[in-house]
């Protein structure tokens, strides 16, 4: 029970809830939950980053997935130096370890992983079609979607019910990213398996200057 209530308050954001369930059982810091998740990285899933830190301060040793998704860098290198191997390992919900750096923003840590052999188009293995590009896409990181187009990653990777990473970032209003990835040799006519494609997706969530960008290219929807 003690379990289920911390994860519901790293859920529902009550970080006096969080310090108090982990003030009176330690041991919860290592508990997971159904799919194999920490409460480290289920207040990374829920932008929970008060939290996120209290765990942080709290736990003596992360594991790699967590230290990737929390931004731990030096926990990151001490891990992957420790086993080169494990820059390529995933998360027990089944997210490549850098595409959960790439979502969530870290930059350094996206890069370092690269560097130690971490392949850039891993995908994740839970049904999601995640990787590290669209991860960044969706989160609206450019610059680290930038930097993995130019290292690598597959811009017309297709994923889900047909999605891209343009098609993905069209949908959010992510314009700097549907420029980029468009110069990196994105499809501009992709279209999802249900028929959607960028503009329609621009169109449908009031993306007016993605929208208008993509007429001036030409795409109709």
């Amino acid at each position: 029970m003690s379990q289920a209530n911390l994860f519901a308050a790293v859920q529902a954001g009550d970080i006096a809830e969080v310090a108090r369930l982990l003030d009176s059982e330690p041991a919860l810091l290592l508990a997971k939950n159904e799919r194999g998740a920490s409460a480290v990285l289920m207040a990374c899933y829920n932008g929970r980053k008060e939290i996120r830190d209290l765990l942080l301060a709290k736990s003596a040793r992360l594991e790699l997935h967590e230290a990737a998704a929390a931004g731990h860098l030096s926990r990151v290198k001490e891990l992957a130096e420790a086993d080169p191997a494990a820059a390529n390992g995933y998360s027990p919900d089944g997210f490549p370890v850098m595409a959960l750096a790439a979502v969530f923003g870290h930059e350094e840590v996206t890069r370092y992983l690269l560097g130690q052999g971490a392949d850039v188009n891993a995908i994740a293995t839970n049904g999601s079609g995640y990787t590290a590009l669209t991860g960044a896409v969706a989160s609206g990181h450019a610059a680290i979607a930038a930097w993995l187009a130019e290292n690598g990653a597959d811009v017309n990777y297709r994923y889900a019910t047909g999605y891209s990473p343009l098609l993905t970032a069209a949908a959010n209003g992510h314009l700097e990213i549907v420029k980029m990835l468009l110069a990196h040799g994105a499809h501009l006519h992709a279209r999802t398996d249900d028929g959607k494609n960028a503009l329609k997706f621009a169109e449908e969530r009031n993306h007016k200057e993605v929208a208008d960008y993509l007429r001036e290219l030409g795409l109709t929807s």
